[in-house]
């Protein structure tokens, strides 16, 4: 749902949320309120933009007492980010104009040419796109469970995830940087826990069964700061 800025539209304005939105507009921060399909409210600072996310069900009442209680925050708060933003902008000037190439490496062998971050990211994409329905169709009748739907996303901290409950699996876009067996074994690994939820020893005995030598892959994401949920 888009965001919708509650003191742009005028939307049954509270003399609460009214005083809120004035005195952050006094620091020079914008307030931007999004109603989403969420269970809590979250507020995040950016430079000069406190953003909010707030449950569709709640009253307006409600919601500006909630942010009421949290401009203090933001203001207290609101220097350390704009410092914290220019530091990384002086950091990396190069991202407000032309990103730099990067070396590339694609399924674990590196190539004689380069591309900058966002046309690596688009690469990494298409390769898994075209491995990944080869690569599952292998691993679920040996794992015996099946993924409903499978999604690749922007991960930093993990290679894989798993939503047991609607049998949905993610891959990191950065896998194909790696031998293709880490795919493949990310993939079972993430199969796996459609039958065990946590890492127990049941679980890495259903991954050792299915793929005997997934330590050598394990191994190899592990030391790149990886993380399998």
């Amino acid at each position: 749902m888009p965001s919708q800025n509650l003191a742009a539209k005028n939307m049954n304005m509270t003399p609460l949320l009214q005083s809120a939105i004035e005195r952050l507009a006094a620091a020079n921060i914008k307030l931007q309120i999004s109603k989403k399909r969420v269970k809590n409210i979250n507020f995040r600072l950016k430079p000069n933009l406190l953003t909010v996310s707030v449950p569709t069900s709640i009253s307006t009442t409600q919601m500006a007492q909630f942010i009421d209680r949290r401009v203090s925050w933001a203001l207290a708060h609101h220097q350390q980010v704009l410092e914290n933003y220019q530091r990384k902008q002086n950091q990396h000037p190069q991202s407000n104009s032309v990103k730099k190439a990067e070396p590339l490496w694609l399924w674990g062998d590196k190539q004689t040419f380069t591309l900058n971050h966002d046309k690596k990211i688009a690469l990494y994409r298409q390769q898994l796109l075209q491995v990944m329905p080869e690569l599952f169709e292998k691993w679920q009748p040996i794992v015996g469970t099946k993924a409903t739907e499978t999604r690749i996303k922007k991960m930093h901290t993990r290679w894989g995830s798993c939503n047991m409950r609607v049998g949905r699996v993610w891959l990191s876009v950065y896998l194909p940087a790696y031998p293709i067996e880490c795919t493949e074994y990310v993939i079972v690994h993430e199969l796996c826990h459609l039958h065990h939820a946590n890492h127990s020893s049941a679980f890495w005995q259903t991954v050792e069964t299915a793929m005997p030598e997934y330590k050598q892959w394990h191994d190899k994401l592990a030391g790149k700061d990886g993380k399998l949920d």
